[in-house]
């Protein structure tokens, strides 16, 4: 298997989109929206998400993408959001998750922000978190309206 990483644009949406999705149904507690109102939004939102307002990343191995990682830097803030991490199954323990993650933690390093994320309690991936400078805040918050799932703030130190 071969891999190639890259920041996307617009014209990736369904690339964007067709992985988005299989993450939503591989690990729905883990994301903050769901399938069904992932799979309702139109090509322009579509478009809209993979063209920023922070820069998304996609792994590709060939035409397919298998994992990806995304980073919201908000105006007038000093933090920058790390979202949508996720890797096929597959492609897990290979380090494509840690390269993404990697991209996203210069890039708010480069615009002078913290890089902060929200992981569930007992998410696999939090060692790797941790493993790029994360630590654990103490702050708690539900998943999503409704949802048991708790998540937890990570800021990076």
């Amino acid at each position: 298997m071969s891999m190639v990483l890259r920041m996307i644009s617009p014209e990736d949406w369904a690339a964007f989109r067709a992985l988005r999705l299989r993450a939503l149904a591989d690990s729905p507690g883990a994301f903050g929206v769901t399938l069904a109102e992932a799979t309702s939004n139109a090509e322009a939102i579509w478009r809209d998400r993979a063209g920023g307002p922070g820069p998304v990343f996609l792994a590709f191995d060939g035409d397919q993408a298998v994992a990806m990682g995304g980073l919201h830097t908000p105006a007038g803030s000093d933090e920058a959001f790390v979202w949508g991490m996720w890797v096929e199954p597959q492609w897990r323990g290979t380090g494509v998750g840690s390269r993404i993650l990697q991209e996203l933690v210069d890039c708010a390093d480069r615009r002078d922000r913290t890089a902060v994320l929200h992981v569930p309690e007992e998410n696999q991936a939090r060692a790797l978190y941790e493993e790029h400078g994360f630590v654990s805040t103490g702050e708690w918050q539900p998943l999503r309206e409704g949802s048991e799932v708790r998540i937890e703030t990570m800021r990076r130190a």
